[in-house]
């Protein structure tokens, strides 16, 4: 699975990470998919607004707004260098966990954890040295 025809815009990261996602179903990587994932996940919790702790909010259903939009909250804007961070921090879990792996014996999952980050840490690199 190769990265070169994506679109290689500055700050565009997580979106050449999402347009990876249909290419590593296609070729059945199942380690670069499940890190695609997962690093997508992450970075989308990150955007996630955190519910203010106010005395006095309740949970209860008779208490919570009505309507459509109404507990609506705009998400995080990350940067670009936060986005990155996120994705570094994934694929260091992802190269921990094949050192775990080799550790245990068990050289083959460790190889296909190290392909997937391969193949991720490819989307790393500046977009003008491709």
């Amino acid at each position: 699975m190769t990265n070169e025809n994506l679109p290689a815009a500055p700050g565009a990261l997580q979106q050449r990470l999402r347009a990876a996602l249909p290419a590593a179903m296609r070729a059945r990587d199942k380690a670069t998919l499940a890190l695609l994932r997962s690093t997508l996940a992450a970075i989308e919790n990150a955007e996630a607004v955190e519910l203010p702790d106010a005395p006095g909010v309740s949970l209860a259903i008779e208490q919570t707004p009505v309507g459509a939009g109404a507990a609506e909250v705009a998400r995080r804007e990350l940067t670009d260098a936060d986005v990155e961070r996120i994705v570094r921090a994934e694929l260091a879990e992802r190269e921990a966990a094949a050192e775990a792996y080799d550790r245990a014996g068990q050289p083959a999952q460790a190889e296909q954890l190290r392909a997937g980050v391969a193949v991720v840490s490819g989307y790393l690199s500046e977009p003008g040295g491709r």
